[in-house]
């Protein structure tokens, strides 16, 4: 694994695109979605989907400058190299590809404790609902978790005590997303955590076999302001700010979606990439007291 690079590559000559983001309508019931096929007649996402046409930013110039960070607007670039060149063995997945990304996330956020619950990997050619080895990307606007959802991850993955006494400092779960080749389709769109309001927020029943987490799904704001990294290589991986207790004016969370990128070529490789969700825990002296939940800034 090579050292931890925080700059990135020079930027791309595209600054902006024009591309339709898939919010979720006013008006709709609680939205549900499976992630594995569902009785006869229901949809895979409920919800109707509210398709804005918005101006999406090259982010990497404001990386660059340092003008983008996790805590300030819920995402950020990092260089790093893998060890892992084969993501079809879930073994080295599992033995080598995690700790290296808890040591990688330990390493940058400060956090004493990080433990890796999950991945998917996504191939938009070959990935199907129904695979849950391999997906499709996800194409609506959403976060993986909620302000309540967050917390029940802590007592999912920690015995009981420690995840008692972990609750009452600070703790995140981040998101950590690489491509396998080059994108070239379907990008990652990134709203700057700052430009979000409480009333966007739609929580959302996300219905697995033997539970039901919660998402939350987005309307559509103006105010919005969307990134991408284009051309995001495999050296490279973007954080993703899904939950953080802290209500100091970090960054809380972030929307996020794959989009139809108006300048990639129709003949473009499928995108093919990996994504961690980890829980992150420091100690009492790094946080500040949790208060009562409130809308995030």
């Amino acid at each position: 694994m090579d050292a931890l690079l925080l700059h990135t590559q020079p930027a791309s000559q595209t600054s902006t695109v024009e591309a339709e983001l898939n919010y979720l309508a006013p008006g709709n019931a609680r939205p549900v979605n499976y992630t594995f096929e569902p009785p006869a007649g229901t949809p895979w996402s409920s919800g109707k989907i509210d398709a804005r046409r918005v101006t999406i930013h090259n982010a990497r110039p404001l990386a660059e400058a340092g003008e983008i960070s996790l805590d300030r607007n819920g995402f950020q670039l990092v260089s790093h190299r893998s060890a892992v060149s084969d993501f079809s063995d879930d073994t080295l997945i599992r033995c080598v590809y995690r700790p290296e990304a808890e040591a990688l996330l330990r390493n940058l956020t400060g956090a004493e404790k990080v433990i890796v619950f999950d991945h998917t990997i996504r191939d938009s050619a070959n990935g199907s609902h129904a695979n849950p080895a391999l997906r499709l990307p996800a194409r609506r606007v959403h976060n993986d978790q909620t302000f309540v959802s967050g917390p029940r991850r802590v007592l999912d993955h920690l015995d009981a005590e420690e995840a008692q006494q972990r609750l009452q400092h600070r703790f995140a779960i981040v998101n950590l997303w690489r491509p396998l080749r080059v994108v070239e389709q379907l990008p990652l769109a990134l709203c700057d955590a700052r430009s979000i309001a409480a009333a966007d927020l739609v929580p959302s029943d996300h219905v697995y076999r033997d539970q039901t987490g919660e998402t939350f799904s987005f309307l559509a704001n103006p105010q919005h302001r969307w990134y991408f990294f284009p051309r995001l290589r495999p050296d490279e991986v973007l954080l993703l700010k899904i939950y953080d207790s802290l209500e100091d004016g970090t960054a809380r969370l972030t929307a996020h979606t794959a989009f139809e990128d108006p300048t990639s070529q129709a003949d473009a490789p499928a995108r093919r990439s990996i994504e961690l969700r980890a829980l992150l825990f420091w100690p009492a002296s790094k946080d500040t007291p949790i208060r009562a939940r409130a809308a995030i800034t």
